[in-house]
């Protein structure tokens, strides 16, 4: 028999207009597989583009309040000023302002304005000729120095050191500045149609997150993201309690402040919760996703790679399979992009960012296995 968990959703977030918005408390079922991205809360079953519209309102709604915390709208002023590689950003938010700034790396090939990768702390992957690269130093805007770092940064000047929002919500709206400030300097020579975001590891999970928060981001590149990027939280707990040296959610707010408030609640209590990180996915669809990733233990593969196919049938329901691709190949170093993952971020790459839309970008490969009896017990639909 199903047991229940009853939730307040304590935190106010926008749903889409045409759209029935959740109640201010939720009845959740215990569930050790990952929940359906395809039954709205009320229980209807997504059927058509429109109602994954309301859906994916959803989505984000319930990563904010179980999970990352609160992600702000828009601030109250933004201006921008570019000299030089550097752009330079000033918000006011809450009678408070912040500033700060990134670097743009023009290509030396291609035409202006130019496709361009957001890369927090510098990108780890190749960027080809043709793309610039900006480069994010998202330690500025919430601090990852350990667990008690918490509500240090920019983002907290503004909000308040007991924002709920964790880093990875701090910096994604970081990011959303960054592009706010490139529509305002067309001298920055930046095609604010054509932008990706990446980074790798801890900032792999910031990319991910980003991606999910922004619909103009076309293409969202996390790298070895592991737990609270492209991993699935049940899946994980279930390779720790098998044995697997793994990071899971219990671990990972001891280690640092990337995950909002609102988790640490939720943390030894997964499968009571109505998300997992398929939802990211869910969340991007139907943008570009490439989810670049390592077969080490510590990283949970195999909860990446189950996410990324759960995530993979929504991308699937919405008619657009390729737009989500997957890559684990072992036996490198951590952040060292191997060479035999080239061809495949190229494809992205052109497809997303360099209008090359007919780029095979049809990439879902894995060192691990995939058991979809274990962790989906839902059907797709086709989305009309």
């Amino acid at each position: 028999m199903a047991t229940y968990v009853a939730a307040a959703l304590f935190l106010a977030v926008p749903v889409f207009s045409a759209c029935t918005p959740l109640p201010s408390s939720l009845t959740i079922p215990t569930n050790a597989k990952l929940p359906d991205p395809f039954k709205l809360y009320n229980g209807t079953m997504v059927s058509t583009k429109a109602e994954w519209d309301c859906r994916q309102a959803e989505l984000s709604t319930l990563i904010q309040n179980y999970e990352l915390g609160t992600y702000p709208g828009p601030p109250d002023t933004l201006t921008a000023t570019q000299s030089g590689k550097t752009l330079s950003i000033n918000v006011g938010a809450n009678g408070k302002s912040i500033s700060f700034s990134v670097s743009i790396t023009t290509p030396s090939s291609g035409t202006a304005p130019y496709p361009a990768i957001i890369a927090y702390g510098g990108a780890s992957i190749p960027v080809p000729a043709g793309v610039a690269t900006i480069t994010f130093s998202n330690d500025d805007i919430a601090a990852q120095s350990g667990s008690g770092s918490r509500g240090t940064g920019k983002f907290y000047t503004l909000f308040g050191s007991g924002h709920s929002a964790g880093a990875l919500t701090a910096w994604a709206w970081g990011v959303s500045r960054i592009i706010d400030a490139l529509e305002k300097t067309p001298g920055a020579n930046i095609d604010t149609k054509r932008l990706g975001v990446t980074g790798c590891s801890r900032n792999g999970k910031g990319a991910i997150v980003a991606g999910a928060f922004d619909s103009r981001i076309a293409l969202t590149l996390p790298q070895e993201s592991g737990a609270g990027g492209s991993a699935a939280w049940r899946v994980s707990d279930a390779i720790k309690a098998s044995g697997g040296n793994v990071q899971t959610a219990s671990q990972i707010i001891t280690e640092n402040p990337w995950t909002g408030r609102p988790f640490d609640a939720w943390v030894k209590k997964i499968t009571q919760t109505p998300h997992d990180h398929h939802f990211l996915a869910g969340m991007i669809a139907p943008r570009g996703l490439f989810i670049i990733d390592n077969n080490i233990d510590w990283l949970g593969p195999q909860a990446s790679w189950v996410a990324a196919k759960a995530g993979h049938y929504i991308y699937e329901a919405l008619g657009v399979p390729d737009n989500l691709g997957y890559s684990q190949i072992g036996s490198h170093s951590h952040c060292q992009f191997p060479s035999n993952q080239q061809t495949a971020l190229t494809a992205f790459i052109n497809k997303f960012l360099m209008n090359q839309p007919n780029a095979n970008t049809a990439v879902m490969v894995a060192d691990t296995t995939y058991d979809q009896a274990k962790w989906v017990d839902w059907t797709v639909p086709k989305l009309t």
